[in-house]
């Protein structure tokens, strides 16, 4: 017998399971369980053994978070320019125009004012399938609106946060959008309105530098990926070793940078009992929501900005 020749080996043929759609199921990144879709989108898209919270689109955030038939969409036809021209295997336009297609969303942000628990709010909500929830002229420019529609009628603002960070296509003009969001908090803070800042998986970059690290308090779903540079960059920079799990929700509790982590099925209980403490001295209450839509129209942006967001943003 050779010591060389080529071991023989059984074949075994795969036949593709027929009748059985795609899509159906999903695999649970934590556990490895398979999770039957529609039970999964039922519960939130949160696995129920292992607790694992996958994205929630926007518009089944907003569905969770605010009372039936109370939300009221703003800001809806604002669109992304493009201001640089940018090119590259597809055009910054052809880029957008996929992710609308997608997502049957305008942008990155779907903002609004609703009832929560009978109380408004003024809410924005990220969807993190747009582009990765990168945070562009138009995704700052509706989270100001809401933070000033807060400020104008008096209620309080939450922003729910899910991004990778700013939006290269547009260069300056996306990390322009840190400072001016900044900056609308502060009036809001001055004001002595809340805002509460959620952090869901991912928040990074110039999202969570900005606005989403700003919360009078800051709440984070589990096991969330929250942080400003990826590991690999600034293990690279600081050439120093990093604890595991150092960008997670749990750790940043541990240190103080949050202030709580929240279940996705609490999340709305936890923000009414905080607007309960927080926000008592602030009106209207749902007995004078309706009047309030109509006599406090949101006011028109200064005219100084007028030429920033012209170059930034247009109307469909």
């Amino acid at each position: 017998m050779s010591f060389f020749s080529k071991p023989k080996y059984s074949k075994v043929n795969v036949k593709s399971r027929e009748g059985v759609a795609k899509g159906l199921w999903t695999k649970c990144p934590e556990s490895g369980e398979m999770v039957f879709v529609k039970e999964l989108q039922k519960n939130l898209m949160v696995v129920p053994a292992s607790g694992y919270h996958f994205p929630l689109p926007a518009p089944d955030r907003i569905k969770s978070l605010i009372d039936a038939g109370t939300f009221k969409e703003y800001d809806s036809t604002i669109r992304s320019g493009d201001p640089l021209k940018f090119k590259g295997l597809a055009s910054y336009e052809e880029k957008l125009q996929q992710n609308r297609d997608k997502t049957k969303l305008e942008d990155a942000v779907v903002s609004g004012v609703g009832e929560m628990g009978g109380r408004l709010v003024s809410l924005a909500v990220m969807d993190f399938r747009f582009l990765g929830g990168s945070m562009g002229s138009v995704v700052g420019e509706k989270i100001t609106r809401a933070i000033e529609r807060g400020l104008e009628m008096n209620i309080p603002v939450i922003v729910v946060s899910a991004s990778g960070g700013a939006r290269m296509y547009e260069g300056i003009l996306s990390l322009m959008q840190m400072a001016k969001t900044s900056a609308a908090l502060a009036k809001l803070a001055k004001a002595k309105i809340p805002f509460f800042s959620i952090l869901t998986n991912p928040t990074m970059a110039g999202v969570m530098a900005s606005y989403a690290s700003l919360g009078d308090v800051i709440i984070a779903e589990p096991k969330a990926l929250i942080g400003f540079a990826g590991r690999r960059v600034i293990k690279e920079t600081t050439r120093a070793d990093l604890p595991e799990g150092f960008q997670t929700s749990e750790f940043l509790l541990e240190r103080g940078l949050i202030d709580q982590i929240v279940d996705r099925h609490d999340l709305k209980d936890r923000l009414i009992d905080l607007m309960n403490h927080l926000a008592h001295h602030l009106l209207p209450k749902s007995t004078k929501s309706s009047a309030t839509r109509k006599k406090t129209p949101v006011k028109k942006a200064p005219a100084r900005k007028a030429a920033v967001r012209k170059t930034a943003v247009k109307k469909s």
